[in-house]
């Protein structure tokens, strides 16, 4: 399914403007990074998307059909939603976060728990952990649930709001792996709000870098935002400048060697 935010924006009563006037698509199998410090309104954009946010002028539409014609609840429940710090129940064990949105929409508890089962095999995580709580597993291992649980209801829109943002350096890498394999083998319509300049290069397809009030600073691809950023703003963004974004290489007995700015290796190029 398609992503089109036409014309929007979103002023709230105190007269805060959060997006003055965004437009974009997001096609089919795609992920759009939106990417922006605090107040570039990012999460009210992605948060148009299963209404959690109105827009207050334009429209928001998914395959042509504007989100203000569908059923809150049901729009929802069809749109996979991973929040920050991954929002999981409490006191419901694993295996019943997971199957929270298909039981809500129908399904028996056995036919729910025993698909939720699968959920964790593809997200990476052990069966062993799905009678525990939340509160007994680890950061990574609680945003993998909170993914599972995101596709627990096959949607073909998954919404997620700084996902990775509260684990460590080396568990985000291994969570955004995960992602990336994910999107290779189901091929989701992916909307992410990031901070991040470089998770946004490293999950999205596409990336829209946001100045204040979710004016679009740039749009394009990774390849195209490091070859040409569109002006100081996103230089600066983008640190392109910084050391690790200016790579050579060097030859090392008889192998080219990718070092950066400062000469650390890199990597070597085939």
């Amino acid at each position: 399914m398609g992503i089109e935010f036409r014309g929007v924006g979103k002023t709230y009563p105190d007269g805060t403007v959060a997006v003055a006037d965004f437009s974009c698509t997001v096609p089919s199998h795609r992920t759009l990074a939106l990417v922006g410090s605090s107040g570039s309104g990012k999460t009210t954009l992605m948060r148009m998307v299963n209404r959690m946010v109105d827009a207050t002028t334009g429209s928001v539409l998914i395959d042509g059909r504007d989100v203000r014609d569908l059923d809150k609840v049901a729009l929802r429940r069809s749109i996979g939603y991973v929040p920050q710090a991954g929002g999981l129940l409490p006191h419901r064990r694993v295996v019943d976060n997971v199957a929270t949105v298909p039981i809500l929409n129908g399904t028996s508890k056995t036919a729910a728990r025993a698909a939720a089962m699968d959920l964790l095999t593809v997200v990476g995580l052990d069966h062993s952990l799905a009678k525990r709580y939340p509160g007994q597993l680890s950061g990574g291992q609680q945003q993998r649930v909170a993914v599972a649980r995101a596709l627990a209801s096959e949607p073909n829109i998954l919404l997620m709001d700084e996902p990775f943002g509260a684990v460590d350096p080396i568990v985000r890498r291994d969570l955004q792996d995960q992602l990336l394999q994910l999107q290779a083998e189901l091929g989701k319509t992916i909307v992410l709000v990031t901070h991040d300049i470089d998770e946004a290069f490293r999950v999205g397809d596409e990336i829209v870098i946001l100045k204040t009030g979710g004016i679009i600073a740039q749009v394009g691809t990774p390849q195209e935002i490091v070859a040409a950023p569109a002006d100081d703003f996103v230089r600066d963004f983008v640190g392109t400048d910084r050391a690790e974004r200016n790579l050579k290489t060097v030859d090392i007995d008889g192998k080219q060697v990718v070092v950066d700015g400062d000469d650390r290796p890199v990597g070597v190029l085939r």
